[in-house]
């Protein structure tokens, strides 16, 4: 299919702003041997947990600038292992909604399933996905911000300043999530990418999509010709670029999406 091609598919589409699966998202789904999707801090919302740009979200009471930078870090590394330790809390404390659930049926529902994950809380492991690629990180390991060992526990004990440190060198121990002006992790871009391409149908949930190179997986999906479906409260900045968008919680919006494959298969 040539680009113009694509464009004129793109422009055919008519677009659906509703809480319920349009006729042709439901083909798409029941034929579909590949799927992507792609995650954001909204979709721990209803998990209980903040996210980042919303009122009353996690950069109301602190600056990115603060805390999300090894500079940050080594400046104050009392207030960002604190900051992190309440974080990490929460998220250990929270636990997956109905969306987490539905997206680890669809991924035993499908031949190949890709979840690609800007969210650090582990949600969607403990609620069952596997093929997840994590491409900020996860909030509950931690490693050295010397040697880049990771702590495996036993190693996050305080020393003398009341600050984790590495056992095998002493350097402070940092969250493994990427801080801002880091690398993602090594590869995970790329096959996150690779995903996005060749899925049929590609579901963006949960995110702004503003935060890139992430924001960019929806555009890599459609311009492979993949039906591309935004699951969120609100439209985001990108929605007019999506096939279709459905507006709402996730942990609503996702169960009925399994929910028609699992029957689709059934039938």
């Amino acid at each position: 299919m040539s680009q113009n091609d694509l464009v004129r598919q793109r422009e055919a589409v008519s677009k659906t702003y509703g809480s319920e699966a349009s006729d042709e998202l439901c083909s798409r789904l029941r034929s579909a041997r590949s799927i992507c999707v792609l995650t954001g801090a909204g979709m721990s919302v209803e998990s209980g947990l903040a996210t980042f740009r919303d009122p009353g979200g996690l950069w109301d009471t602190y600056r990115p600038e603060e805390l999300a930078n090894e500079a940050a870090f080594r400046r104050n590394p009392a207030l960002v292992q604190g900051w992190y330790d309440a974080r990490r809390r929460q998220a250990l404390d929270a636990e997956p909604n109905p969306g987490h659930r539905a997206l680890a049926k669809l991924e035993n529902s499908v031949e190949e399933f890709t979840l690609v994950t800007q969210n650090v809380d582990g949600l969607h492991q403990r609620a069952g996905s596997e093929n997840i690629i994590e491409i900020h990180g996860n909030i509950v390991d931690e490693l050295c911000i010397e040697c880049g060992r990771p702590a495996d526990g036993t190693e996050a004990a305080p020393g003398d300043d009341a600050l984790r440190r590495c056992r095998s060198c002493e350097g402070l121990l940092r969250p493994g999530v990427v801080w801002f002006g880091e690398m993602l992790p090594e590869g995970a871009f790329s096959r996150a990418a690779q995903a996005a391409a060749a899925a049929d149908v590609f579901l963006s949930v949960g995110t702004s999509s503003v935060v890139y190179p992430a924001a960019e997986l929806p555009h890599i999906a459609g311009n492979s010709g993949s039906y591309v479906v935004e699951v969120n409260v609100e439209p985001s900045a990108a929605a007019n670029s999506m096939s279709e968008v459905l507006v709402g919680p996730a942990g609503s919006i996702l169960p009925e999406l399994a929910a028609l494959l699992i029957q689709s298969q059934d039938s």
